[in-house]
């Protein structure tokens, strides 16, 4: 008979991995972390430039932690040592580069459809983060230039003509790392960086200040073309500029395909689920940055997880 797990989650970033320790610790013991990625935490791997602060108050978020997991301020480097220690003391099973398909109920339980297969489960919680599938801009991307435009620091090199779309925290650090080794402007549609926490606004406004770094704000691109293997980017003013490559960091998108095919119902971009995070399927949880307006909050994620673990125990 195939096996059976009792709990099988789905995306191992801070919110899984809070739900699979606060779980174990309410006596569930077989247990299943399903990842896409080699590695936890993939976003935070990509993401995060070596060394960016990683704090409990996101964004100034007041978040007293509710359960067994105590996470305090750090660094990319110290955040994720935090979570391999986790791991590695409950010997929880953690499967990589294992990417999610579909979950379908049936009547006792869940079979979570992966490549080549599918795992059985009584319980599924869905923790899969938006960075893994950041927004694209509304206008095309000429194929003729798609290896200069990038979602992250990968590919970005040394004595270059770069420009950062967006203004939060991703487009702020992004360009103050690029800065030292390149011209760097960073692109932004609104007047100010007040997205940014306080830290970050402190370093763009020191680099504009300098000159490190060039500001176009309340500004919009609205095309771009290949010229003389460079990128033109056209502005909404008619005016256009030559880079040699574009990063953009403007938000994530909630996954909708993987949810609709799975049958949890969306409303206003995030998956609706009630006070446990159980979504509109009995026994079907989501949490983590999925659930969040603007996702980042791994104090959340934890709180996510201790909430669920409890609920299902109750059951």
């Amino acid at each position: 008979m195939e096996h059976t797990y009792e709990l099988a989650i789905i995306g191992a970033g801070p919110a899984g991995i809070a739900t699979a320790i606060e779980s174990y610790a309410v006596g569930m013991r077989d247990i299943i972390l399903l990842e896409k990625d080699e590695n936890h935490n993939a976003t935070i791997r990509k993401f995060y430039k070596d060394n960016k602060r990683v704090d409990k108050d996101w964004k100034g978020q007041k978040i007293e932690l509710d359960g067994t997991i105590y996470f305090m301020d750090g660094t990319k480097e110290s955040t994720l040592d935090f979570f391999d220690q986790m791991l590695d003391h409950e010997s929880l099973e953690l499967r990589t580069h294992t990417e999610v398909q579909k979950i379908v109920k049936n009547d006792d339980g869940f079979e979570v459809f992966v490549a080549g297969g599918s795992i059985r489960a009584k319980y599924v919680v869905v923790t899969i983060g938006r960075m893994g599938k950041p927004n694209k801009p509304d206008y095309k991307i000429p194929p003729s230039i798609k290896n200069q435009i990038h979602f992250t620091l990968d590919g970005c090199g040394s004595g270059e003509k770069i420009m950062v779309v967006g203004g939060g925290d991703s487009a702020i650090e992004y360009a103050v790392e690029l800065c030292d080794r390149n011209e760097v402007t960073i692109c932004y549609r609104r007047g100010t960086f007040r997205r940014a926490n306080p830290t970050n606004q402190a370093d763009i406004d020191k680099a504009v200040s300098n000159g490190s770094v060039r500001a176009l704000l309340n500004t919009e691109i609205i095309e771009l073309e290949s010229e003389s293997g460079k990128v033109k980017v056209i502005f909404s003013d008619d005016s256009s500029e030559l880079f040699d490559r574009l990063v953009y960091a403007i938000g994530g998108t909630t996954p909708s395909g993987f949810l609709q095919s799975s049958g949890i119902r969306e409303e206003d971009g995030k998956p609706v689920h009630d006070e446990n995070y159980q979504t509109n399927i009995s026994g079907l949880f989501v949490a983590g940055d999925i659930t969040q307006e603007s996702g980042g909050s791994i104090a959340l994620g934890l709180n996510h997880g201790f909430a669920i673990a409890n609920y299902i125990k109750s059951l």
